[in-house]
């Protein structure tokens, strides 16, 4: 970037940001060797967006989002999704109850939802599931229920089993923010993690094992309004936009890309990558974004909105690729 950046405060960042910096500590407790994915998790929760994770089972995907609400004191629901799953079994459902009929809410009505194994639920379910992420809102008969201001849904998914699952629908696909994917620790964190077990296996440990309550409501608010504030230079915007106008036309940067790209991001693609660049940045203490902000967040913002042709699918080309190919290709400001 050539343009001059106007100088951050630390003082005040590092004070504004301090509540963060503790969340970040404490979901890292129960998540040793992931500290990119409980990054992640911030900038959606800064966000107010949804966060889709991929991962195999046993890399705590559950544990850190429950840690996380709990930092927040945000209240928590887990839904196990299933293919014989029905929409009441989420929005809840109209009974009849001493001479008249009341609604009983479902789980859907928490401030951090977690939806396990998402890809395991029908159509139905996931059309109900739609209209509490896009419209934060839920329909029970003919009544209609405004969902919490603080409202995430943390979605699940495994990439191994394909039997009895159901491919998510696009439009939902591009409800989440951020699609991240969760590798294996390594041999380090693997050993971190045995004896962490180990400690949290005893009764002592069982009974201070509840997580701390950090944040409260008004300071998410707060924290997302700072990060509004984060200052997007002209030429970043640009920058941000070109890269997913070429998703759209990727002709322009040769024949290679146009073969693999069947259909690019859209607009929401561009708005997410511009608010997570923002958070990125924030978190890290400056009010001001950087290239390296659009570049630490654009897999997980565009891993899911760039869908390969079946050519690309048959050679085995994945969309992490598209995408670094797109970075390389495409000028910076």
């Amino acid at each position: 970037m050539t343009a001059a950046q106007p100088q951050p405060q630390p003082n005040a960042l590092a004070e504004a940001a301090q509540p963060l910096r503790q969340v970040e500590a404490e979901v890292g407790k129960v998540l040793v060797g992931q500290r990119e994915l409980v990054r992640r998790l911030l900038i959606g929760l800064l966000c107010d967006a949804h966060l889709l994770l991929e991962g195999v089972p046993g890399l705590a995907k559950t544990t850190v989002v429950k840690t996380l609400a709990a930092a927040c004191q945000a209240q928590f629901r887990r839904i196990q999704f299933t293919p014989d799953l029905l929409p009441a079994d989420i929005i809840g459902t109209r009974i009849y109850e001493a001479g008249t009929f009341a609604t009983r809410k479902g789980p859907i009505f928490a401030q951090v939802v977690l939806a396990d194994e998402i890809n395991r639920a029908p159509a139905k379910v996931q059309s109900a599931l739609l209209e509490a992420m896009a419209e934060r809102q839920i329909t029970v008969g003919r009544s209609t229920w405004r969902l919490p201001e603080l409202f995430l849904v943390m979605a699940t998914q495994n990439p191994i089993e394909q039997e009895g699952t159901f491919a998510l629908p696009e439009a939902q696909l591009d409800r989440f923010v951020m699609h991240v994917t969760i590798g294996y620790p390594d041999a380090a964190a693997e050993l971190a993690i045995l004896k962490l077990a180990r400690s949290q296996a005893s009764r002592h440990a069982q009974a201070h094992a509840a997580p701390r309550s950090l944040l409260t409501r008004a300071d998410v608010m707060e924290a997302r309004e700072a990060v509004l504030a984060v200052h997007m230079a002209p030429a970043l915007e640009e920058y941000l936009t070109q890269l997913v106008l070429a998703t759209r036309d990727a002709g322009r940067y040769g024949a290679e890309l146009a073969r693999w790209i069947a259909w690019g991001g859209s607009p929401r693609a561009t708005i997410a990558l511009d608010r997570c660049a923002r958070a990125h940045a924030w978190l890290d203490g400056r009010d001001y974004a950087l290239p390296e902000d659009v570049h630490a967040v654009a897999h997980e913002v565009l891993r899911h909105r760039v869908l390969l042709s079946y050519e690309a699918e048959a050679e085995g080309v994945r969309p992490d690729q598209v995408i670094d190919r797109l970075l390389d290709l495409v000028p910076l400001p």
